[in-house]
């Protein structure tokens, strides 16, 4: 079946003894045992319960994993997955890595003697260099936030594979209707499903998927010994959002690729990031990879003075952090999502006072070119008085 049916059919078959269409919310988070040595199969949430477990197959489904785990946010999923590391062992790291998967690492799991070394996780060579007798994992984000670099997914998982190294790809930029890592070779799929999964800006989510019978077993250990799970509302949320993630995946792409060619030629923007234009180093990669783009891009402009009235003067467009709902956001990684990497580290990535990241929603495409076409003209005369 095509993927935009199995989205489209996320729960409506699972109650058979309703036949309710929409999977029904069970609050309860304790199930009675019809006796002494029997279950349910529910028997406390933090261990299932059946919203989430819905949730977790079309999960697993998606991704072409054999189990699904939902989280209470993306961090908490990526916090289950270093759990599987512990002292001494190391990891290899997308460079340009989403501050706060940078923040847990250096800040939290460093405490725990888990080490990591961030690096273009593309170079084949580079990754040999770094690895170390104690590496155990390379957590690859592709595109990467905010500058979109890009990784051959099957180049590196087999790489990994023969290292004997787990391979962990973060998917929220593309989400399984655009790209598939387990059917290149990861072994494990996160999200933060908050974002283009959940869609709408009013969910707080995380998934993992794992393949491998080993692996899913101690994922499942380590979910519900953390507790970090999801509750059966959200749950219920993430999957009404998903049913319709291939309508709006389409038009994000549809919005960015319009916005981010506009940019490309405007005469205040210095860069463009964004794996759909030709010139971007990833986009053949990218278009081998997966069968489409994600909404979300950044540019740089020429000018720093620029970046604070143009955020000032947006109007549709809203100045906030996240990416991946129906409206339209705009950050600023320097001092927001990436606040807590090092600015000696960010600026030789390219996260300088000039980036701005775009996350482009469901708008019309030409009711956002021209609110930021008015911002940009503003900010302009601001600066040149």
């Amino acid at each position: 079946m095509n993927i935009e049916s199995r989205l489209a059919q996320i729960g409506s078959i699972n109650d058979p003894q309703t036949g309710a269409v929409s999977f029904p919310i069970y609050q309860s988070t304790a199930f009675r045992h019809p006796r002494l040595g029997q279950s349910t199969g529910f028997d406390y949430s933090r261990s299932k319960s059946p919203t989430r477990a819905v949730l977790e197959a079309a999960a697993a489904d998606l991704e072409s994993g054999d189990a699904g785990f939902a989280t209470s946010s993306g961090m908490a999923a990526l916090q289950i997955i270093f759990s599987l590391f512990g002292q001494g062992d190391h990891l290899l790291v997308s460079l340009d890595l989403y501050g706060g998967t940078y923040r847990l690492l250096e800040q939290v799991m460093s405490r725990f003697g888990v080490t990591a070394s961030y690096i273009d996780t593309n170079d084949l060579d580079a990754l040999e260099s770094h690895r170390k007798p104690n590496t155990k994992a390379v957590l690859i984000e592709t595109p990467t936030n905010p500058l979109m670099m890009v990784t051959d997914l099957a180049k590196v998982a087999a790489w990994a594979k023969q290292k004997g190294l787990l391979t962990i790809v973060d998917n929220t930029l593309l989400t399984p209707f655009f790209q598939r890592p387990i059917e290149l070779g990861a072994d494990i799929v996160v999200h933060s499903a908050t974002k283009y999964l959940g869609g709408h800006n009013d969910v707080l989510a995380g998934l993992i998927v794992t393949k491998g019978e080993k692996l899913s077993a101690d994922v499942a250990f380590l979910h519900n010994s953390i507790g970090a799970v999801l509750g059966p509302q959200d749950s219920w949320l993430l999957m009404r959002g998903m049913k319709t993630l291939a309508l709006r995946m389409e038009r994000h792409q549809y919005n960015a690729t319009r916005l981010a060619a506009w940019l490309k030629v405007h005469p205040s923007v210095e860069e463009v990031y964004y794996p759909a234009l030709p010139h971007h180093p990833g986009h053949e990669i990218q278009n081998s990879q997966s069968s489409g783009n994600t909404g979300i891009f950044s540019f740089k402009m020429k000018d720093a003075r620029t970046i604070e009235p143009i955020l000032r003067h947006i109007k549709l467009i809203a100045f906030a952090e996240s990416l991946g709902g129906a409206e339209s956001l705009m950050t600023y990684p320097a001092v927001q999502t990436h606040a807590d990497i090092p600015e000696e580290i960010r600026r030789a990535v390219g996260v300088d006072d000039r980036l701005l990241r775009f996350s482009v929603g469901l708008e019309h495409v030409d009711d956002i070119m021209n609110d930021l076409k008015q911002a940009i003209e503003a900010a302009e005369k601001e600066i040149n008085g």
